[in-house]
């Protein structure tokens, strides 16, 4: 899990092949323009997804993984309060793994909370789980997904 801002984006280029192409989306696209669902980066290997919602409970917020995919998810407004466990220490899942949607979900309470403010992303590969959209109020947000 990598916690920093869009200023720091290129220490993180070299990481992944796709992660170029995916902060010069997160750089250069009008991303308050975008409607709430998914946008077409560069077909299945990268896409985003707007979220507008009102933030929920820690107690309402679920921990998930993905296998398939790596989630830049860049707080655009409000605050963010998202949970971090490794997948690894999480030993009560509530589901089994959906191939379908590229998720699965546990039972388990994140070991850290990362409050995320405007500007600032977080990132989660494979071996992280992450309860997202926990906070007070509006929170608007975009989910770059970059396939593993």
């Amino acid at each position: 899990m990598i916690l920093d801002t869009l200023a720091h984006a290129e220490r993180y280029r070299a990481l992944h092949p796709l992660f170029e192409r995916a902060f010069d989306f997160l750089r250069d696209t009008d991303l308050m323009a975008l409607a709430p669902g998914k946008h077409d980066v560069q077909g299945e290997q990268i896409f985003a997804i707007v979220e507008a919602c009102e933030g929920r409970t820690r107690a309402e917020a679920k921990l998930e993984c993905h296998r398939r995919y790596i989630d830049i998810q860049l707080v655009l407004a409000g605050v963010d309060e998202m949970g971090w466990k490794p997948v690894a220490a999480c030993g009560d899942p509530a589901t089994d793994y959906d191939p379908a949607r590229d998720i699965r979900f546990f039972k388990d309470a994140p070991s850290s909370w990362i409050a995320t403010p405007p500007g600032a992303f977080c990132l989660f590969f494979p071996d992280d789980t992450h309860a997202p959209l926990v906070g007070a109020g509006m929170i608007r947000k975009v989910v770059v997904k970059i396939a593993v």
